[in-house]
């Protein structure tokens, strides 16, 4: 983490929070409380701990053992001191409806927006932009191992004829939401998902 900021020279203007992990598709009667946990420590817990954290940057904080963190803990102090500053947090389609995912996973990116909104309200006076993009299914290698009996069949039954998207694709929405292109872009959530959310 020292390293990071060192070659940054103490100036970080931009962070995309990039962390997403799948559920096995249960529904709210069969999922586990162990998939909950995992669910959200990943993709909700993670980006929390890392968004508080950023507020108060000190040597105590940058010994975390947690990658994403220390690095969240780092940059939003160098934002807040700079004046100005963009994220971008990777939520899904999922969280734009309750049909593409099972519980855990479905619940822990709704979670994700709303994190990346009240950052956008609680740091705009301080010219920092929190946007969030919400990517539909995309090309990452992570597969979910379906366990549950009722979630899949009716996912299933929703599933759009969108095609699945390369990790380059989700990048360039990414990279416009941490670019001045998106100067008057503050608590929006992009959908980069092809289509499938219109389905």
């Amino acid at each position: 983490m020292a390293r990071v900021l060192e070659a940054a020279g103490g100036r970080i203007d931009c962070l995309a929070n990039v962390a997403g992990l799948s559920d096995d598709f249960s529904a709210i009667h069969e999922v586990t409380d162990a998939v909950l946990e995992r669910t959200f420590n990943v993709n909700v817990f993670g980006l929390i701990r890392l968004t508080r954290a950023l507020i108060r940057l000190t040597r105590a904080l940058i010994r975390l053992t947690r990658a994403l963190i220390r690095l969240t803990r780092a940059v939003v102090p160098l934002m807040l001191d700079a004046g100005r500053g963009t994220v971008v947090n990777v939520a899904s389609e999922a969280a734009l409806r309750g049909s593409s995912s099972g519980l855990a996973y479905t619940a822990s990116k709704h979670a994700v927006i709303g994190v990346t909104r009240s950052m956008a309200f609680t740091y705009e006076p301080n010219g920092i932009r929190v946007n969030a993009v919400a990517p539909g299914g995309t090309l990452t290698g992570m597969r979910p191992v379906i366990t549950g009996g009722y979630g899949p069949e009716r996912v299933q039954s929703f599933s759009p004829p969108v095609p699945i998207a390369l990790p380059e694709n989700l990048a360039v929405s990414i990279t416009f939401l941490l670019s001045d292109d998106s100067v008057n872009v503050n608590g929006a959530i992009l959908t980069s998902d092809g289509g499938e959310s219109v389905f």
